[in-house]
């Protein structure tokens, strides 16, 4: 024995074929698609890491990293066709067209989706917030990728397309804690301003959950044909708004009572002149 290694085997063996599917060809596309796959488990790994550390939402970063793998894995997929001598040309079409039938299918889906990933990367509001957003009023119940739910005060409960609500507009009553009450009310010509102004202020000091900052205020703020005008303003915190505000209006009806303010409505005086008088 010479210490050569006979190699014909080797190379005949490499060289089988099943039409143009080669042995050689095989074990190089089954070597890629092993590479591809440890290097997408890898890049996975790292922009769940990447994406956690920028705060995302737990649910955004699930419909990223998926999104991410799927194209890897189509990439994959055409490299490996490829490596097996497969004209990718028409894979590439195919996966186009099918690509686009199905974006078609499902275009609302999709724009309430992309909508849904606006409202959780923006944040305009959590759930728990009492908000205003298109056709709809109530506390947000839960946030999905395609709706949000909310529950209104009347016990019922409102499905929102992302979609919508992404494009309009959101009123968030809660996220700064706190709101401004302001009630207008209407006093006579004939009582004195001063005589208003206390009225009002007293109604402030009975009323609860009255916040002394900001300032409560008090202001004369129209000349109406029948009846002065003005508005008393102060600030609540969120949580107890509407106990605030429905304790200030019966406040200000026993104050004017107390004090002798005339609450006017509108009316109409009418004087009937007779012939000769």
């Amino acid at each position: 024995m010479d210490g050569t290694v006979d190699t014909s085997a080797l190379e005949k063996f490499l060289k089988m074929s099943w039409g143009q599917l080669t042995v050689e060809k095989a074990i190089s596309a089954a070597v890629l698609l092993a590479a591809c796959l440890a290097v997408i488990k890898l890049l996975a790994s790292l922009l769940a890491k990447v994406l956690e550390r920028t705060g995302m939402d737990q649910r955004v970063r699930r419909v990223v990293l998926r999104l991410v793998r799927t194209v890897l894995y189509i990439i994959t997929g055409l490299m490996v066709a490829a490596s097996l001598g497969i004209d990718v040309t028409s894979l590439i079409a195919m996966v186009s067209v099918f690509g686009l039938a199905v974006s078609l299918a499902v275009q609302d889906v999709l724009s309430n989706v992309a909508g849904g990933m606006v409202i959780l990367f923006s944040k305009p509001f959590t759930l728990g917030d009492y908000i205003s957003a298109g056709d709809g009023e109530g506390t947000v119940e839960s946030i999905s990728l395609t709706h949000t739910k909310l529950n209104t005060f009347d016990g019922l409960q409102i499905m929102l397309p992302n979609s919508q609500m992404a494009a309009g507009k959101i009123v968030n009553y809660t996220v700064l804690g706190k709101r401004r009450v302001a009630h207008a009310v209407s006093a006579s010509y004939e009582d004195s301003t001063e005589a208003v102004f206390a009225a009002c202020r007293k109604a402030i000091a009975h009323t609860p959950y009255v916040l002394a900052d900001p300032a409560p205020q008090v202001v004369l703020t129209k000349y109406g044909e029948s009846a002065i005008e003005y508005s008393v303003r102060f600030w609540a915190s969120t949580d107890h708004y509407w106990d605030a505000y429905f304790a200030c209006l019966e406040e200000i009806r026993r104050s004017f009572e107390a004090d002798g303010v005339t609450m006017t409505y509108n009316h109409l005086n009418v004087h009937i002149v007779e012939d000769g008088r």
